[in-house]
């Protein structure tokens, strides 16, 4: 019960800080946004229409489409954030802030939006809108969450090449990619991990070092060349970023020859990392 109101004051605070970043900074330049924003500050150059009103009528519609894309506990934060979204958008409607450099607004603009998203989906809900579409998307082609949402937030932002012209369209594109990278930061934290895949003539002694001077485990699978067909035991780590360099110096000594790949992961769950979070 603690966790829940923590998490819904978190969605509260990515709320506020999203709409702070639409009013501050988009709407007073005359910029573009992306998704369901992106097309109620389009109705709002157009027609002056409420973009809290307009957010909260179009992103309902979305959430009544999508919602069997999500969890229970997904959509019930996705309500919240929705209509606390929605009604900061109205409260802020109006608020300024006095600066007249276009590229230090997108900046900014990018970097408190990016947050504000950020704390929403790193407690488990959305923003509804796009993020649905880029849940979608993660959920069965695998597509990066943060990539995706930055996907159908440029096909919005692009359609609003014709009102807000071509300086402001690039400016917008450059806010949408720095709130992409924040909001990333954001849900992964700083302390991203690397799964690395070794390949050795010495297995056994990298193994040994890895155990010893790293204390981190190690797992062997057997394997086989394509042409020479001889069996190999490869070694698959996963360490912090910080610890590459050690790592491959303990490769290094133990085998200048061997093969090293090294992927980034996310959502590492397990003895020497964090534990596994229960799905709802």
């Amino acid at each position: 019960m603690k966790k829940r109101l923590v998490d819904i004051v978190y969605i509260i605070i990515g709320a506020f800080l999203f709409a702070l970043g639409v009013n501050l900074f988009i709407i007073p330049n005359e910029l573009g946004e992306g998704g369901v924003t992106g097309i109620t500050i389009i109705a709002y150059y157009l027609f002056q229409w409420s973009p809290g009103l307009v957010n909260l009528i179009l992103n309902s519609i979305l959430l009544i489409v999508g919602y069997r894309f999500l969890s229970k506990l997904t959509t019930v934060y996705t309500v919240i954030a929705v209509l606390f979204n929605s009604l900061f958008l109205h409260l802020t409607e109006g608020w300024t802030i006095s600066s007249n450099e276009m590229v230090v607004n997108a900046l900014f603009g990018g970097v408190i939006i990016g947050v504000g998203i950020g704390l929403i989906i790193r407690v488990g809900g959305t923003t509804a809108g796009s993020t649905i579409l880029a849940k979608i998307t993660q959920k069965y082609l695998g597509w990066n969450l943060g990539y995706g949402l930055l996907f159908f937030d440029l096909i919005v932002a692009f359609s609003s090449y014709f009102i807000i012209g071509a300086e402001k369209l690039m400016l917008t594109i450059m806010l949408l990619y720095i709130a992409t990278k924040v909001m990333q930061f954001v849900i992964e934290g700083i302390n991203t991990k690397k799964a690395v895949t070794i390949i050795s003539k010495g297995p056994d002694e990298i193994a040994q070092q890895v155990n010893e001077k790293m204390h981190r485990g190690v797992t062997v699978f057997s394997g086989s060349g394509y042409y020479t067909k001889a069996q190999k035991d490869i070694l698959y780590i996963v360490i912090s970023s910080q610890e590459i360099v050690k790592l491959k110096n303990i490769v290094k000594e133990a085998d200048k020859d061997a093969f090293i790949a090294i992927h980034d992961v996310r959502d590492v769950f397990g003895l020497g990392f964090g534990e596994i979070s229960k799905a709802d």
